[in-house]
């Protein structure tokens, strides 16, 4: 990744989005949506952790016990990126938080599509990798949650 804004903002003009899927714990949030808004690119796709689910009113799910304590930093910075992006008033953003495990497994296409509460079942809160992808495109091609986080899970 460039580490310039200037040089990001080159690298991406002239897109019609941009997908942003690297680590929150080693990338500038501030950074990557300034470079976004001064490229002249309004679409800005996020995929997000689902750590910053709500599981309870006002309960994340990376402040639960349950949370793996090696996901914390990570989970908290990921919110930290969606809370900026909620001021964001220029871009055409959505931020796509998974299910709490995310794994390989078939593409079902049958899966539920929520807002900000973690999705679960009597079977736990999950999602394939490739029914994560089939939402991902979809949100891409027909875009349903500018400005907006939403979640996929079975």
């Amino acid at each position: 990744m460039c580490s310039t804004r200037p040089g990001l903002a080159a690298l991406i003009k002239g897109r019609d989005a941009v997908i942003s899927a690297v680590r929150f714990s080693a990338s500038d949030p501030k950074l990557l949506i300034e470079a976004v808004r001064e490229s002249g690119v309004k679409r800005y796709f996020v995929v997000g952790g689902a750590g910053s689910l709500e599981v309870a009113p006002g309960v994340k799910l990376v402040g639960t016990p349950e949370f793996p304590a090696a996901y914390k930093a990570e989970a908290t910075k990921g919110g930290e990126f969606l809370e900026l992006l909620r001021r964001e008033k220029e871009l055409e953003w959505t931020f796509l938080s998974p299910s709490a495990v995310v794994g390989p497994g078939e593409r079902t296409g049958k899966f539920r599509l929520g807002k900000d509460r973690l999705l679960t079942t009597d079977k736990g809160s999950s999602i394939s990798w490739e029914d994560y992808a089939i939402a991902a495109v979809d949100e891409l091609e027909k875009p349903a949650h500018i400005r907006q986080r939403f979640t996929v899970g079975y």
